[in-house]
């Protein structure tokens, strides 16, 4: 089984830090590529490894990403 999820990928002091708000699962590494694949190992050891249960009760959360403009000053 497939699914598309969500990487959020932020720069961090000396890396970057990929997470997947849909799991609540994240992931790091000195590159983008290098934190986003390490970001996909992370989840597909989660679908190995949880319980049914927890799989179906974090994929059933809705999770909205938006981007938003904010006046400073």
């Amino acid at each position: 089984m497939t699914h598309r999820l969500t990487a959020i990928i932020q720069a961090e002091e000396g890396g970057f830090v990929a997470l997947c708000p849909e799991l609540d699962i994240c992931s790091q590494g000195g590159t983008v590529e290098e934190s986003r694949e390490n970001l996909r190992e992370a989840l597909e050891l989660f679908f190995e490894s949880a319980p049914a249960e927890e799989v179906a009760r974090r994929l059933s959360n809705e999770v909205y990403v938006t981007q938003l403009e904010v006046g400073v000053g």
